[in-house]
């Protein structure tokens, strides 16, 4: 009987203190900078702050491709060093660029790095103002079709060919965030760096991931933003109405290189903004293709790819603000 009942009181104890040990999960938010911009991850029901195995994350990807840091995997390949052996997160980020790069027909190219530099828009910080000679000489070193990953080695037609990825890169960090938060058996999360999202489940109960976005033509109402739904969704933005220069001849030269011509002069299409169930590095891509193509050919390609919605603003014929979209705002 007295066996009995010490193992009776042993059985209580233990499971109390079980539930005492037992694991509460909690909401976090974490904030920071990266990638040269900031940073806000906001994760739902999880069992602990990952802000560790985050920030290494974001240093494995800065070490692969970002021509920012001298010693990155990149910088190394763009300095003629032939021997570096890309890892998973180049072979990915090249892999993708190549596939956008053909569905795009060559708006999406990562090898405008050279002429990127040359008009003063990379981390060289060059303010050239290119002669035409000079533009035809830097085009010769343009096209993603002359670049190719074998044995895990960047192979270049020309060893001067220089890689830049950056424009796709801010989507590609949080693509490797939402995967390890996915790993973590996280359902619903928001990650955004530098304005690109990508979002999954919902909010507590049961709200979806809204954004607001600034509406520029109605800026000065009280109607100067729109509601988006961006629950498990990507949504990434490319404008030049920020990113641009005044040369000493007063032209204005915009970050984004056409490809197809080397010159960095403005269109009609000041912003786009691209939505889609995809991962944020594609919806990124996209974004820079379509401020290259300019209205009327990313009008002609959102016709082909019913999955892409698109937020453009541009300038009519007037001079004044439009928008063209076939997002259905809720």
């Amino acid at each position: 009987m007295k066996t009995y009942s010490f193992s009776l009181s042993l059985l209580v104890f233990l499971l109390l203190t079980s539930c005492e040990n037992e694991i509460k999960n909690e909401d976090f938010t974490l904030k920071g900078f990266v990638f040269g911009t900031t940073y806000k991850i906001t994760y739902l029901d999880a069992p602990k702050n990952y802000q560790k195995s985050i920030d290494s994350l974001f240093r494995l990807v800065n070490k692969s491709v970002s021509t920012y840091m001298p010693k990155s995997d990149i910088s190394k390949i763009n300095s003629g060093d032939t021997t570096v052996i890309v890892d998973k997160y180049f072979k990915e980020i090249f892999k993708k660029s190549k596939r956008i790069y053909k569905e795009t027909n060559g708006f999406f190219d990562p090898t405008v790095g050279n002429l990127v530099n040359a008009w003063g828009f990379g981390p060289k910080k060059e303010k050239n103002d290119l002669t035409k000679e000079e533009i035809v000489k830097q085009m010769k070193l343009v096209g993603l079709d002359k670049v190719d990953v074998l044995n895990n080695k960047v192979v270049k037609q020309d060893p001067a060919i220089y890689l830049d990825f950056n424009s796709i890169g801010k989507g590609f960090g949080i693509d490797v965030i939402a995967r390890f938060l996915e790993s973590k058996h996280i359902s619903n999360y928001l990650v955004e760096i530098g304005g690109e999202i990508r979002a999954k489940g919902t909010k507590k109960k049961g709200k979806p991931w809204v954004i607001k976005l600034v509406d520029p033509i109605k800026s000065n109402s009280n109607a100067g933003y729109k509601i988006l739904n961006l629950s498990n969704k990507s949504m990434a933005t490319s404008g030049n109405y920020r990113k641009f220069r005044i040369a000493n001849n007063g032209k204005k030269y915009v970050h984004t290189i056409n490809p197809k011509t080397g010159y960095a002069l403005e269109s009609n299409l000041l912003s786009a903004s691209v939505i889609a169930n995809l991962d944020c590095a594609d919806v990124d891509g996209y974004a820079t293709a379509f401020m290259a193509m300019g209205l009327e050919k990313t009008k002609d390609f959102i016709k082909n790819n019913s999955t892409i919605s698109v937020i453009l603003i541009y300038l009519n014929k007037d001079g004044n603000l439009e928008e063209f979209t076939n997002y259905t705002y809720k």
